[in-house]
């Protein structure tokens, strides 16, 4: 399982640097943007979990984004911290897409991550959020 938490913070910082620069998904999946020797130490495994969590996110970024937005009360997309939105995304394409992973796990990785990237207070906000999206997609299905 540890290998799935690196896989999640890998797409995370992928996502993050999306954002800020929009580098082609191509850029992202090469790993390019990894310091080299740590490059090198990815398994084929992590690169194939953290790239299908890299990619399903961007190729659905609309369906995520407008998922997410119907959860934020009195927020916007714009308002919120750069590492919440990206954890969010990432979780809320996992909670949207990936119905094999149970949704305690995505939203417990999510906390845990941002935990240690995002705010004090990220991992409250980030979790109501989640339970949200997972209770409404839950009754969805």
């Amino acid at each position: 399982m540890a290998s799935r938490r690196k896989g999640r913070i890998l797409a995370f910082q992928a996502l993050y640097a999306w954002e800020a620069s929009r580098q082609p998904l191509e850029d992202l999946l090469s790993y390019e943007w990894v310091e080299e020797t740590k490059r090198e130490a990815l398994e084929d495994e992590l690169r194939a979990f953290a790239g299908l969590l890299i990619s399903g996110t961007i190729e659905n970024l609309e369906a995520v984004d407008a998922c997410i937005q119907r959860h934020l009360e009195h927020w916007t997309l714009e308002r919120l911290k750069k590492v919440d939105l990206a954890v969010l995304r990432l979780s809320a394409y996992s909670l949207m897409y990936q119905k094999d992973i149970p949704a305690q796990i995505t939203i417990d990785e999510a906390i845990e991550i941002v935990k240690e990237y995002g705010s004090e207070d990220s991992y409250k906000f980030v979790n109501g959020v989640l339970d949200a999206i997972w209770k409404a997609e839950s009754k969805a299905s």
